[in-house]
């Protein structure tokens, strides 16, 4: 029986849409990273299957419940509610260029669509600390 294909580092990073170093200095130091199983070259080999289930677990942003319409429009409070990120996560984001323009301010309240705040967490990478 020949064993399922390794994946290494490059291949990681690039399936998952990630900067390699964030798969080398991050990702592999994970305390649940699999063990490789060999190197291909210089790199390390890992299970293909092991290392895409703990980046679904760990790494990737699950996606957000689909209530409600993708017109409805949200303020940063909602959006925390809809996102599961905290506020002051959003805020941040807000401030430094990190998250889409308001799609409405009315009287001073910024409100973003709910279609618009999906499309920024699908492009939002997620956030951990090792520790």
């Amino acid at each position: 029986m020949v064993p399922a294909p390794g994946i290494i580092a490059p291949e990681i990073a690039e399936k998952y849409d990630r900067a390699l170093t964030t798969v080398q200095k991050t990702w592999t130091r994970h305390p649940d990273w699999p063990k490789p199983r060999g190197r291909r070259g210089r790199w390390a080999e890992y299970d293909a299957d092991a290392v895409d289930k703990l980046v679904r677990r760990v790494f990737l942003r699950a996606a957000p419940v689909a209530e409600g319409r993708p017109d409805d429009l949200l303020t940063i409070a909602q959006i925390a509610d809809h996102t599961g990120l905290a506020r002051g996560t959003i805020d941040a984001d807000i401030s430094r260029g990190r998250w889409p323009a308001p799609d409405e301010i009315e009287h001073g309240v910024k409100r973003w669509r709910r279609s618009t705040v999906n499309s920024a967490l699908g492009k939002r990478r997620g956030y951990h600390r090792s520790g």
